[in-house]
């Protein structure tokens, strides 16, 4: 095994905390993975991982040799393209994550004018709603939408998703229009869980520049945009979405904004990548062409001034 290759394997090792993940990533055998950290640690005469029974983490030296490790990775792949006679620009495998509306409505329709404009990358597109961990599973870019939380991530800030109040014309001739924040106590709302911490989330909406929230009544609880988009059309309730989300049903009459001066404050989306990985072409020209799509498309309905 040459030496960048060692490198690599290594790498990915101190990544995922295992020596069966890195493996599993690199698509080969775990004593393979095995010996090539012994042959790196021979050639260097310095031990660069701790290793126990449940885990693997790398030495004082490994940590500073991983930090060479990765540049001198990244350097090489951007080296070989440079000098390849088929080069046409960024090349190799992306792999993504994103929430799955996201991805199934704007991204993946979008895909194909960015293959078109890269031929050399390929994408391998994870679409689920679920907060996947970049490290251990290999990803390369995470779309995160909402508040984000301490992950020893970078986080290159996107922009911001809109957010509406809808209602079905059922529902609305039954119970009435709502004017204002006031008059949601003689309404119904289809509540929203998180999938990740089951809190259900309040009713807000922006009043002379604040963030102000109640928690209305509400039959069903939901922890899916799927699920909430679906009682809402069944007449079950209020609820605030996205409003790219539900464009399609607004353009059809099928649901009806309210309450469009008292919208919730936008949700800022992020592009998160692993913070000791080195920032590749494919990966720039990948979050360029995200921000624009999401420009053109999930962020138009701004709340009004």
């Amino acid at each position: 095994m040459d030496r960048i290759e060692l490198f690599r394997v290594f790498a990915r090792v101190v990544e995922t905390a295992s020596f069966t993940r890195a493996a599993d990533g690199l698509n080969m055998p775990r004593s393979s993975v095995s010996t090539a950290i012994q042959e790196l640690e021979a050639r260097l005469g310095a031990r660069l991982l701790a290793r126990t029974t449940r885990s693997v983490a790398p030495t004082p030296d490994g940590a500073a040799f991983y930090e060479h490790c990765v540049r001198l990775i990244a350097d090489m792949e951007e080296a070989e393209a440079l000098f390849r006679r088929d080069a046409v620009g960024p090349r190799g495998v992306l792999r993504v994550d994103m929430p799955g509306r996201i991805g199934r409505l704007i991204v993946a329709p979008a895909l194909p004018d960015f293959l078109d404009r890269y031929p050399g990358i390929e994408i391998v597109l994870g679409v689920s709603d679920r907060a996947a961990n970049l490290v251990e599973e290999g990803i390369d870019c995470a779309l995160r939408v909402g508040p984000l939380h301490e992950s020893g991530l970078i986080a290159r800030r996107i922009g911001e998703l809109a957010l509406i109040n809808v209602a079905s014309p059922a529902y609305l001739a039954r119970h009435g229009v709502p004017r204002g924040p006031a008059d949601l106590t003689a309404h119904q709302v289809v509540r929203y869980a998180s999938p990740a911490t089951g809190r259900v989330e309040d009713w807000e909406w922006m009043a002379e520049g604040q963030i102000r929230s109640a928690a209305p009544a509400g039959r069903v609880t939901v922890n899916s945009a799927e699920g909430l988009i679906a009682c809402c059309l069944a007449g079950l309730g209020l609820i605030q979405v996205p409003a790219y989300d539900v464009r399609g049903h607004l353009e059809t009459g099928e649901l009806v904004e309210v309450m469009a001066d008292r919208r919730a404050a936008p949700l800022p989306m992020a592009l998160l990548y692993p913070h000791r990985r080195h920032l590749s072409r494919r990966l720039q020209v990948f979050a360029d062409w995200l921000a624009g799509i999401l420009a053109a498309t999930a962020m138009s309905g701004r709340p009004r001034p």
